[in-house]
Parts: C-alpha cells; sequence; structure tokens
C-alpha cells in the first residue's frame, strides 16, 4: 500500500527546538541537484532521530528520490524502490522492513522546513506508525491568525507566529510525527517543488537525494 498522508485528501521548552539548532543534536545535509537543505534532529522524537541517522549512516537514502511533490503541500522521499526507477514506475509503497512507533509532541510543529514521516492511512495504521525510511519535507502556505484561532489545537503565540510569517501544514500537526527540520536551505524545497509532475505526482526529471551526517 502506498505510503501518503491523509491529512492532505479530506511548551515553550521543546519549541525553541524549531527556532534555532539546539547544542548537542545530529545535524545532516541532503544534496540534490537544485541545492542542499541543512538541517538537524530533533532529541524530543529518539526513535526517529536515532533510526533516520542509522539509515542515512548506511548509506540508504543515496540516489534516491524525492517521488511525490506537490506543491504548497511537501516533498517526499524515502522509498528505496526509488532507486533506478523506471519512468513512470508508481513509487511510494518501499520501506525498510519494519515502522517506527509515533513520537507526537506538541510543541513540534508543521512548520516550513519541518522533517516529518509519512506512514500508511489510519485504516490500516489506527496507532500512527511511521514508515522506517520515507519521510517528507514540508513547504505549506503561510496562516491567517482566524484559522489558527478556529483550529481543534492550541497554538502559543509563538507557534502563531511562525505559522503566520514562515508558513507551514498546521493540519497535519498530532497525525504525523515531526521529527527534525530543514535550517538552512528553504528556497531549495521552493525549486523541488516547482518542478514539473505527471499525474502521480512524481517529477518528470528525476529529483536525486544525497544525505550524510554532519559532524
Amino acid at each position: 500500500m502506498i505510503l501518503f498522508l491523509t491529512a492532505f485528501l479530506f511548551m515553550n521548552n521543546a519549541s525553541n527546538a524549531q527556532n534555532a539548532t539546539p547544542q548537542n543534536v545530529v545535524k545532516f545535509v541532503i544534496h540534490t541537484d537544485y541545492g542542499d537543505m541543512k538541517g538537524f534532529l530533533y532529541n524530543e522524537t529518539p526513535k526517529h532521530r536515532d533510526n533516520f541517522k542509522k539509515l542515512v549512516e548506511q548509506g540508504f537514502y543515496d540516489s534516491l528520490l524525492f517521488h511525490r511533490v506537490i506543491s504548497g503541500f511537501m516533498i517526499q522521499g524515502g522509498d528505496p524502490v526509488s532507486k533506478n526507477a523506471k519512468a513512470g514506475q508508481p513509487l511510494g509503497a518501499g520501506g525498510p522492513g519494519y515502522t517506527v512507533p509515533a513520537e507526537f509532541n506538541p510543541a513540534l510543529i508543521h512548520k516550513k522546513g519541518a522533517l516529518s514521516a509519512a506512514r500508511q492511512g489510519d485504516q490500516v495504521n489506527p496507532q500512527k506508525a511511521s514508515s522506517g525510511s520515507q519521510f517528507y519535507i514540508v513547504q505549506g502556505k503561510k496562516q491567517s491568525p482566524s484559522s489558527l484561532v478556529q483550529s481543534p489545537r492550541k497554538y502559543n503565540e509563538a507557534q502563531m507566529q511562525t505559522y503566520e510569517t514562515i508558513g507551514g501544514t498546521p493540519f497535519l500537526d498530532g497525525s504525523y510525527t515531526v521529527f527534525g527540520e530543514i535550517s538552512e536551505g528553504l528556497d531549495v524545497i521552493d525549486k523541488i517543488a516547482a518542478v514539473q509532475k505527471d499525474a502521480s505526482d512524481r517529477p518528470v526529471q528525476d529529483v536525486k537525494m544525497t544525505i550524510k551526517i554532519v559532524k
């Protein structure tokens, strides 16, 4: 079954992790033909942090594709089947053969640049467990104060300001695990999100990635 974001279809302490690069965090860089995206993993989500770091160090993501791209929403990758995939080949169902338990944290939101775990839908995955390897990076849009006030989630002032000025996808909060963020190279997200796609939202020209841990 294809891994996807179902929501697209229908405090203070940890929040600092999304405002500045903390000390003692795992840092990474995603290399693409559109530029580099540098970021770090949250210590507040240790299972996802350790799993992502392990896969990166194993070279798991090297030459994989951003196989699903939706402008104004997100760019998704991490399917091992995408490596050397033929043009038009359906992608999005692959993984390392395991899932990661959800690690929801209300302080970690889906702002632009958020690194989050893709997963199967609620009907087959009521525990909202994350894919073992597939992830997405949020592009999103700037949010109005009224939409945030009307949200069933309660955001603090800093979170509301982030969504209003930077943008994101608040309707995903609490449904998908946010486990890191892009701190440099947000423009690369925009460039990838703007590429030409086919009917399955796969870029017509492959967008390959290489991910490395930064010491």
